[in-house]
């Protein structure tokens, strides 16, 4: 489990680790951050799949036609991928804490920065990976526009299934606010490079109880081993040490 991550990866006992808990206390408003900007163009999604650990939807980004700027960020960052953090019940599953608040998941929107090479060399960059985070809190009614995302979780049941998934602009997953707060801070899965800039929003999403039962539905197996559920994909939170959590609002 996470607490053994350090192991192989020492990284993970840094000190710019993600995620953490956000305390009003503890955050500066910080007049000179900017409003960000989205443009993704929904020809860039590409498939849906199952890795065993998450829901990820992926995108094309071999060029910047999905990207994600202003904010905290110093330039243009591309669109590479989605997932979702969730828990084994409604009252936790998401990864950044508010105020003592967990949320019942999370949506992670995964960016680079393309003044690197490529991917892999942008992740073992302090500046390499901007992460757009939004909270999932059950409501009352259903979010609409997470439906085809959901309506592909049967065809990706086990781990290692992969289908096509086209023709969508994950801003329409963004709530009306786009107050946020920001730190530097790490992947909250191994090896938990701290390369990331995170950009959290501080509206949740409101979700059913039954969408987030719907992801619960997936296995973290593969076909042809025994189905174990595919739940509590959070990491806990990890200690903020001397970082400054900044808000724009």
């Amino acid at each position: 489990g996470p607490d053994q991550w350090h192991k192989n990866y020492p990284i993970a006992k840094g000190r710019h680790q993600s995620p953490i808990e956000i305390n009003n206390k503890d955050v500066h408003y910080d007049r000179s951050l900017l409003p960000w900007f989205a443009s993704y163009d929904p020809g860039a999604a590409k498939t849906i799949l199952n890795n065993g650990k998450t829901c990820r939807v992926v995108f094309d980004d071999s060029f910047d036609r999905s990207v994600l700027r202003g904010g905290p960020l110093p330039g243009v960052y591309r669109l590479r991928q989605l997932h979702f953090h969730w828990g084994s019940s409604d009252d936790h599953g998401s990864e950044h804490v508010v105020n003592g608040v967990r949320y019942a998941g999370e949506l992670h929107l995964l960016h680079w920065n393309p003044k690197y090479s490529n991917y892999l060399d942008a992740v073992r960059r302090n500046d390499g990976i901007a992460v757009l985070a939004i909270f999932l809190q059950v409501g009352k009614t259903p979010k609409p526009e997470l439906k085809r995302i959901l309506e592909e979780i049967n065809a990706i049941k086990t781990k290692g299934k992969e289908v096509p998934f086209r023709n969508f602009d994950p801003s329409v997953l963004f709530p009306k606010s786009h107050d946020y707060w920001t730190y530097h801070g790490s992947f909250t899965t191994p090896p938990c490079e701290e390369c990331i800039t995170w950009i959290i929003l501080r509206e949740p999403i409101i979700v059913s109880s039954d969408q987030m039962a719907k992801l619960r539905s997936l296995s973290k197996n593969a076909e042809n081993e025994p189905d174990l559920p595919l739940v509590d994909n959070w990491r806990p939170t990890q200690p903020r040490y001397f970082r400054m959590v900044s808000a724009s609002f």
